[in-house]
């Protein structure tokens, strides 16, 4: 696939208006893409500080997420080894109990294959949180996903939400910083030849 042919449809992403009705602070979708990304991060959608920065992961989250891969800033956002595509691409609101309201349901069936389809040199897939994990892999259990993760390698690696809540969830399973994030490290490391 072509530069030209993912501009212009990243261009077609970022003017779209599909759920502008149902965003709190309008559309404003967020990507970050090249055609010779070998690593796709695929999460859940933007939170408010990703919504005024437009900079996938440029909060508390992607700290904690680039802390699990081992990766510096200049890594994680250079789009020619690394692809950002979440479930949404636009911030969706709040919960009234608290957290973000899910990606909404019309984006990935607008966007996501259109996008995957560019992205021809993709070789892993982090599966961030519950809706990446469930799109690409059916009705699961994030934590039974997490431990088992060799079952979804070459192509998957499921990963909890970096949210703050994933603090006192690492806490109560060890065997994530133990046996998950060398492996995962070991993965990123291969793929990105660093």
């Amino acid at each position: 696939m072509s530069d030209a042919s993912l501009n212009k449809l990243v261009e077609r992403i970022r003017s779209c208006t599909a759920c502008s009705h149902a965003l709190p602070l309008g559309p404003r979708p967020v990507l970050h893409v090249s055609p010779r990304a070998r690593l796709l991060i695929a999460s859940q959608a933007p939170g408010t500080k990703v919504h005024e920065t437009g900079i996938s992961f440029n909060d508390a989250s992607g700290d904690r997420l680039r802390q699990w891969l081992g990766m510096d800033r200049d890594t994680f956002y250079d789009t020619e080894n690394v692809a950002l595509v979440p479930m949404g691409f636009c911030y969706p609101g709040r919960l009234s109990k608290g957290g973000d309201c899910p990606p909404r349901p019309e984006c990935a069936p607008l966007w996501r294959e259109k996008v995957l389809s560019e992205l021809q040199d993709i070789q892993l897939t982090l599966l961030v949180g519950s809706y990446a994990q469930n799109y690409a892999l059916g009705p699961g259990k994030v934590s039974d996903r997490v431990a088992h993760f060799r079952e979804y390698l070459p192509r998957y690696f499921p990963l909890p939400h970096p949210s703050w809540r994933t603090g006192a969830w690492e806490k109560r399973n060890p065997w994530f910083g133990a046996e998950v994030l060398p492996a995962l490290r070991k993965e990123i490391s291969r793929i990105l030849g660093n």
